[in-house]
């Protein structure tokens, strides 16, 4: 297991240990003693959450909820997009087996699926709740370039503000 720091301030990438077998593989994709002595902050988990996504192509738009994440694909892969909210700086990752993300409360986190059959968890050290601040995908501000042409979204995550509505609302 390797964390190393992001050019986003809290935001840390892991490297898990893929072991293969002669059935596929195994990994040990969230232990807590190891993460911290790697340099994770301390995470108790409360809840955890499994996505799946039949096809490549969905988008799910940039949400900063009141919560730590750990987030880690267990097949398929996603195009990961973080952003700092105040300073709009972006920092992106393509994430499958063997990866993961710890996202400190309150930056955005979004991401695409680019492979079918995508199986995504979220570990939470807080239960999930509604609130959360949302930030339009496609704001020309942040100049994410997603990976494919035309990603499948929900019209909620459209309509979110623009960064720079949602930074006068935290100002």
């Amino acid at each position: 297991m390797k964390v190393r720091e992001t050019s986003i301030a809290g935001l840390l990438r892991i490297e898990l240990a893929l072991q293969p077998n002669a059935d596929g593989w195994f990994e040990e994709s969230f232990h807590r003693d190891k993460l911290a002595a790697a340099g994770v902050p301390p995470y108790e988990v409360v809840q955890h959450n499994v996505t799946y996504f039949e096809r490549a192509g969905i988008l799910r738009g940039i949400h900063a909820e009141p919560w730590d994440k750990y987030l880690s694909p267990s097949a398929g892969r996603v195009f990961v997009a973080i952003v700092e909210l105040h300073s709009g700086q972006v920092e992106t990752f393509e994430l499958g087996p063997g990866d993961a993300l710890y996202v400190p409360r309150g930056l955005g986190n979004s991401f695409c699926t680019i492979a079918p059959h995508t199986v995504y968890n979220f570990l939470v050290n807080e239960p999930w709740s509604p609130e959360r601040i949302a930030v339009n995908p496609f704001d020309p501000e942040l100049a994410i370039q997603w990976p494919v042409a035309e990603p499948s979204y929900t019209e909620r995550d459209a309509a979110s503000p623009s960064l720079a509505e949602v930074r006068a609302q935290l100002a």
